[in-house]
């Protein structure tokens, strides 16, 4: 796996991830917005997928469409518990302001274990996601005073030591395989994709083809995906973490690697 983070500078956010021929970009940007009627002290979350046409012949022309919006139901669903991301924090005024958080994600190539590297894209670029600090009042008439600070460099990080990671398991016969690559998926009659916490915990479970799965089975794979979303929940963190360590010495690569 290579991922590199804020690699686009006209974006709040941004991640590049590759697994071996699979490569995804996400690019994450946010304004300002009105909170819904129904949750009037939460931000907003919403995720935007494409698929480009010359990741693999199959996209081309509308034939990523329907992917491209599975991949995007998944991410909603797997982030929208409160154990994974609680969207009071992006409340500036209660039924007034709020932050709107988009994130796009654009599936370059595609060779396989799309899922699950569109996950951990997805969570590299809103940990290097950096939203601009301000002060915000209601004025006398009810209206809300939005100040932006002068600094550009004063911005405050996500929380993102809860985000999920998507995992991955395709059932091929009696036997249950992770990171599978295109040759694989086509084998596979059925699979799971889950979105798993760093705690272990499961906020998500869709199946997806049109084979059948005993619950032994079932049980075990869960159970398996659950261990390898905690250690690649561990991992992509240390690697973002250590990263973000080097500061303005990163050297960005970004499409010349």
């Amino acid at each position: 796996m290579e991922i590199e983070t804020k690699l686009m500078p006209q974006t709040h956010g941004s991640a590049r991830l590759r697994i071996g021929n699979t490569d995804i970009l996400v690019g994450v940007k946010v304004e300002l917005d009105a909170p819904h009627a129904d949750s009037p002290d939460e931000g907003k979350l919403e995720f935007f997928v494409d698929c480009s046409a010359t990741a693999t012949p199959a996209f081309e022309g509308k034939g990523g469409d329907d992917l491209a919006t599975e991949i995007s139901n998944t991410l909603t669903v797997a982030y929208q518990t409160h154990d994974a991301i609680d969207l009071r924090t992006l409340c500036i005024l209660p039924h007034k302001k709020c932050w709107k958080i988009f994130v796009d994600v654009l599936i370059l190539q595609c060779g396989g274990n799309l899922f699950d590297a569109v996950g951990a894209a997805v969570k590299a670029a809103l940990y290097s996601t950096e939203i601009p600090r301000i002060t915000a009042a209601t004025l006398d008439g009810g209206e809300p005073d939005i100040q932006l600070s002068d600094n550009s460099y004063d911005c405050i990080q996500l929380d993102t030591s809860n985000y999920p990671v998507i995992v991955t398991l395709c059932k091929i016969g009696d036997n249950c395989i992770t990171d599978p690559n295109s040759e694989e998926e086509v084998c596979s009659a059925s699979s799971i994709v889950m979105s798993v916490l760093p705690s272990g915990k499961i906020s998500s479970i869709i199946k997806l083809g049109h084979g059948s799965i005993t619950p032994t089975t079932f049980n075990k794979m869960l159970q398996m995906g659950q261990n390898i979303g905690i250690r690649l929940n561990e991992s992509l963190m240390k690697t973002l973490m250590k990263e973000n360590k080097l500061g303005q010495k990163k050297q960005i690569f970004g499409f010349l690697k």
